[in-house]
């Protein structure tokens, strides 16, 4: 017989992946469209202009980043509007006054924005197949760093709706925070390129960590150590995390 624990966990699990596998021709495959736009323009079109990057053709470097781009943000996004709909719906409420532990409320939702951001990820690397010869070297890297970005997105997600008071207040994040964090996050060009300065102010960017690590997966070169790119990601995802149970803990932004 299982656990009542681990009926709740399942339950909200399956709830948050039912909630955007059902409407997936809006939520899986416009990433694929917006992604194929990036392979041809950028990759085909200005790559041909470019050259290599960082010994790579362009298209084989700005690969990974796009993959980790589509992952962060439907991991985002997913985490932030169901979380916030079920504030505003109120039903989240019931959730809190259920024998539920918060850690399995966190889980399950942040579960329910990796399983979207995972998803479009092994989408867009099908698309990408379509422009490059897709080459793992380090396949472990691969798997460990954009399962752990994901998580941290979801959890930043969760962060965003716990604070949300509206609508409006879920999309200001993603335009005015993680849409220029991630186009500066090395997706379209290397760190070597930049002065001095500007190198150290890109290490201050999170998303520059995950995306060299992931392009180290792939292509086995990186402008960030490895060791540095796990410790940052690890340090976020276990301070976002705190933070998150904390506040639902404390019924910040929930409780009416």
């Amino acid at each position: 017989m299982s656990h009542p624990y681990t009926i709740a966990f399942s339950s909200l699990l399956r709830k948050e992946v039912n909630r955007f596998a059902r409407i997936w021709i809006q939520t899986l495959v416009p990433p694929a469209i917006t992604m194929t736009l990036y392979f041809l323009i950028f990759g085909n079109l200005v790559g041909s202009r470019i050259g290599q990057m960082g010994g790579f053709s362009y298209m084989e470097f700005i690969m990974p980043g796009l993959i980790m781009m589509a992952v962060i943000t439907n991991s985002y996004s997913n985490v932030a509007s169901s979380f916030y709909s079920a504030k505003f719906q109120r039903n989240i409420e019931e959730l809190l006054v259920a024998p539920v532990p918060n850690v399995l409320i966190i889980l399950g939702y942040i579960g329910g924005g990796m399983a979207r951001g995972l998803c479009v990820g092994m989408i867009v690397t099908v698309v990408a197949m379509l422009f490059v010869d897709l080459q793992i070297q380090h396949p472990l890297v691969v798997i460990s760093v954009v399962v752990l970005s994901s998580m941290l997105f979801s959890l930043a997600g969760l962060l965003n709706a716990i604070f949300a008071n509206s609508f409006d207040d879920i999309s200001i994040i993603p335009t005015f925070v993680l849409t220029p964090l991630t186009y500066l996050g090395g997706v379209f060009y290397s760190m070597s390129l930049l002065p001095e300065f500007w190198q150290g102010v890109s290490k201050l960017n999170p998303i520059v960590y995950m995306i060299n690590a992931f392009r180290y997966g792939f292509l086995g070169a990186s402008d960030i150590g490895l060791g540095a790119a796990f410790a940052v990601i690890l340090t976020f995802i276990s301070g976002f995390f705190s933070l998150a149970y904390y506040l639902i803990h404390k019924g910040t932004g929930l409780r009416h």
